[in-house]
């Protein structure tokens, strides 16, 4: 069982940046699939990045060249670093670990991201 704890959401003003923190309790970091995903009001929960076991990535081209996925296997912590944010990227932030069969959420950080 893996426990997912997301920390790092706030009011923002556009342009400014946010690091979003996933500590995931009972480890998995190292060797699953760790995911950002989004969901904005009324709409769907969509892929925001990806990082690997192995460390490769992936972007939403939405946050192409201004988000980062990173990981530390010593602190089982993924983050998302955000930078040059719009107020488009105002959502509920999820953070996923996908490992063999099982997929874990966490319970979601607010993004809000004012003109």
């Amino acid at each position: 069982q893996v426990h997912l704890m997301e920390s790092g959401g706030d009011l923002v003003q556009a342009g400014g940046s946010l690091r979003l923190s996933c500590l995931a309790l009972g480890g998995a970091v190292s060797i699953a699939t760790m995911n950002w995903y989004r969901q904005a009001p009324g709409k769907q929960r969509d892929l925001v990045a990806r990082i690997s076991g192995d460390g490769n990535t992936n972007y939403a081209d939405s946050v192409k060249g201004r988000f980062t996925i990173s990981k530390d296997k010593a602190e089982n912590t993924v983050y998302l670093q955000m930078n040059s944010l719009k107020p488009e990227d105002t959502a509920v932030y999820y953070c996923n670990c996908v490992f063999g069969e099982h997929n874990f959420w966490g319970q979601g950080t607010q993004v809000t991201v004012s003109l």
